[in-house]
C-alpha cells in the first residue's frame, strides 16, 4: 500500500528537454546491485536571469559582476529549487548562482523518484586514451584506460578488448517536477559513466631523435621575445590521474627553468592523486602542465581535478572559468565525440565556455587523435566536443621537420589507420559561428551544424613529439593533448604582452589569418589540408611574434 505521507507518491513531473541518454556502449549488469538507499550526488543547470547578447561575449572582458548578476541563476529561481527539491528528501549540498550550478545529494531511491528514471549498476567499455594503439608504445602507453572515479577492471570478457568501468546507469530521458519546469536546464551525474577520454599518444621508442622539447618548440613557433606568462594564471582540466612535485623539480630543472606555481584544486570529490595511474591519466597530466610550465614559465598554473564524469567535466570548467583571478586561458586536453554526449550536457557544457569567453577566458580544446571519424564506427565522420563548441579555441595536430633550428616542413598529423590522426570536420552539434563565415567550411551533414573543427594547429604527431617527464619515467608523447595547452600558454603571453585579456580568441585570429604558418599537406581521412582554413589544421600553427604584431594591429 502506497504511504499517502510519503512525498514521493504522488510527483507531478514533466519531461526534461535534451536528457534523452542512450545505453553505455558494451553496457552488462554489474556483479553488485545498487542498493536504494545508495546516495546519489548531482549537478542542477538552472536558467539565467537573462539570455547573453553574443556580441558581449565576442567583446569579453564584461564589468564581472554586473555579468554574474544579469546572467547567472535569479535568486527566486534558486530559492524555489531549494524548497521544492528539500521537501522531496533531496538535499541541497551547494549553490553557485554566477554559474546556476547547485549540487543535490538523495538516495537512489529519492533521486530516481524526482528525476523520472531507474539507476542500476553496470559495467561497461571505458574510454581510452587514443581510443587506438600507437605501434611501440612506451610505459606510459597511449592506449592505456583513462578514467575518473570509477572503477576499471581487465575482466572485458572474451570477445571485448576494452577495459570496463563499473557505474551508475540510465537510459532514456529525465523528469523534474512541474514546479521546476523551465527552471531547471539539466541534471547532470545521475549516470557516472566515463564521459571523455584524453587526447595524448606514447611514442614508440624510436621516435626519441625527432622528439622536441616544449622550449625548443616555442622557438621554433616563434612564441613572442619578452613575454614569460607574468602576471597570468592558466587552468588546466583533468579528469583523472595527478602529479607529484619531484617530477617537476627534475623535469624543470632539467630545462634549466625554476619549478613555476602548481596548484591543484578539487572538484566534485576529484584529487591530485599521481601514481594511481601511471600508465594512463598520469601521463596526460604531467604532460599539460611541462608543456604550459615551460612555455609560460612564470604563469600561476591552476589545475582542476574532477571525476570523469558529465556533471564533473562540466563542474571543472565552469568552477575554472569563475575563478578569481580570472584565468589567461584554459587549457582542456579530454573529450569524446559530440553525438556521445548527451543534448543537455553539451548545452550545459557550452553556457560555461560563453561564460569563459565573456570573463576575458580562453579556452583551448584538443581537437581529437581519431582522424575525421573521431574513433567512431558508423563510417561517418564526427568532431571532438568540447573543441567542436564554437566557444572554443579548438586545436589540431601537425607533423614538423626542423633543421637548423627552424621548421623544414609541416604536414598535416596522420600515422594511418589506428596509429593516430588529427581529428577535424563539421560539427553536427553547433552552427557556423560568424567569424567562420568566409572560411570555406564544408556543408554541415546535419540541419543546424556547421561549425569547422580545428581552428588552429601545432606539433601532436607522438613521432615529432614532446619530451615529457611522467612518474620518474622519461617519454615523447603526442597527440592534440599536446597542441592545446601549447595554445594556452601562447594565448597567456599574448594577454601578457598586450595588457588585455583574449577571451574569445577567434575572431581575432581568423581576422589575422595571414599571421600563421599555413599547413597545405596531408589528410586526416576525409578532409585534405590546402591553402587557408582547412579541417585539418585550421588556420594553421601559430607564428607568435607575428601573431603579436597583428593583434596589436
Amino acid at each position: 500500500m502506497t504511504d499517502a505521507t510519503d512525498p514521493l507518491a504522488h510527483l507531478d513531473l514533466v519531461t526534461l528537454p535534451g536528457s534523452e541518454r542512450a545505453p553505455a556502449p558494451g553496457v552488462q549488469p554489474a556483479a553488485a546491485t545498487l542498493d536504494d538507499s545508495a546516495l546519489v550526488e548531482a549537478t542542477l543547470i538552472l536558467r539565467r536571469a537573462n539570455p547573453v547578447d553574443p556580441a558581449v561575449v565576442e567583446a569579453g572582458a564584461v564589468d564581472r559582476d554586473a555579468y554574474l548578476r544579469d546572467h547567472g541563476a535569479a535568486p527566486a529561481d534558486v530559492d524555489l529549487l531549494r524548497s521544492t527539491l528539500e521537501s522531496l528528501g533531496v538535499t541541497v549540498i551547494a549553490v553557485d548562482a554566477a554559474s546556476r550550478r547547485v549540487r543535490v545529494s538523495g538516495s537512489v531511491r529519492v533521486m530516481s523518484a524526482v528525476f523520472g528514471t531507474s539507476l542500476d549498476e553496470v559495467a561497461s567499455e571505458a574510454p581510452v586514451a587514443g581510443d587506438g594503439p600507437v605501434a611501440g608504445d612506451g610505459p606510459v602507453g597511449g592506449d592505456a584506460p583513462v578514467g575518473g572515479d570509477a572503477p576499471v577492471t581487465d575482466d572485458a570478457g572474451p570477445d571485448s578488448a576494452s577495459p570496463r568501468a563499473v557505474h551508475r546507469h540510465r537510459t532514456g530521458t529525465l523528469s523534474v517536477p512541474s514546479a521546476l519546469d523551465g527552471v531547471v536546464t539539466a541534471v547532470l551525474g545521475l549516470d557516472d559513466r566515463p564521459q571523455a577520454r584524453a587526447q595524448f599518444r606514447v611514442a614508440p621508442a624510436t621516435a626519441g631523435a625527432a622528439s622536441f622539447t616544449p622550449v625548443e618548440l616555442g622557438e621554433l613557433y616563434a612564441f613572442p621575445a619578452g613575454t614569460d606568462g607574468e602576471g597570468q594564471t592558466i587552468a588546466i582540466v583533468e579528469l583523472g590521474g595527478g602529479f607529484g612535485q619531484a617530477d617537476l623539480d627534475a623535469y624543470f630543472g632539467g630545462l634549466g627553468i625554476a619549478t613555476p606555481s602548481v596548484t591543484a584544486v578539487g572538484v566534485d570529490g576529484g584529487s591530485n592523486a599521481p601514481g594511481a595511474d601511471p600508465s594512463g591519466a598520469d601521463g596526460e597530466v604531467l604532460l599539460d602542465i611541462e608543456v604550459v610550465g615551460a612555455l609560460a614559465p612564470e604563469a600561476a598554473i591552476v589545475v582542476y581535478f574532477a571525476p570523469n564524469t558529465d556533471d564533473g567535466f562540466v563542474d571543472a570548467v565552469a568552477t575554472a572559468a569563475h575563478a578569481t583571478p580570472t584565468p589567461a586561458a584554459i587549457s582542456i586536453s579530454w573529450g569524446q565525440s559530440e553525438d556521445r554526449w548527451t543534448a543537455q550536457a553539451r548545452s550545459s557544457f557550452d553556457d560555461a565556455l560563453v561564460d569563459a569567453a565573456a570573463l576575458g577566458v580562453t579556452v583551448t580544446a584538443a581537437a581529437g587523435d581519431n582522424g575525421s571519424s573521431d574513433g567512431q564506427t558508423d563510417g561517418a565522420d564526427h568532431v571532438d566536443f568540447p573543441a567542436s563548441s564554437p566557444n572554443v579555441l579548438a586545436c589540431g595536430g601537425t607533423r614538423v621537420r626542423a633543421t637548423g633550428g627552424a621548421i623544414a616542413a609541416e604536414t598535416v598529423w596522420n600515422n594511418g589507420a589506428g596509429r593516430g590522426a588529427t581529428g577535424g570536420g563539421v560539427s553536427r552539434a553547433f552552427a557556423r559561428p560568424g567569424y567562420q563565415s568566409s572560411s570555406g567550411v564544408p556543408a554541415s551533414t546535419q540541419p543546424g551544424g556547421g561549425r569547422g573543427v580545428p581552428d588552429v594547429s601545432g606539433n601532436a604527431d607522438p613521432a615529432t613529439g614532446y619530451e615529457v617527464l611522467v612518474d620518474g619515467t622519461r617519454s615523447v608523447i603526442g597527440g592534440t593533448s599536446a597542441v592545446a595547452p601549447l595554445w594556452a600558454a601562447l594565448a597567456a603571453r599574448l594577454t601578457q604582452a598586450l595588457g588585455a585579456p583574449l577571451g574569445l580568441a577567434q575572431p581575432k585570429l581568423y581576422a589575422a589569418a595571414s599571421a600563421f604558418r599555413d599547413v597545405t599537406e596531408g589528410d586526416n581521412g576525409s578532409f585534405s589540408a590546402g591553402p587557408g582554413w582547412d579541417a585539418c589544421t585550421g588556420l594553421g600553427s601559430p607564428n607568435g611574434e607575428a601573431l603579436l604584431a597583428a593583434l596589436r594591429g
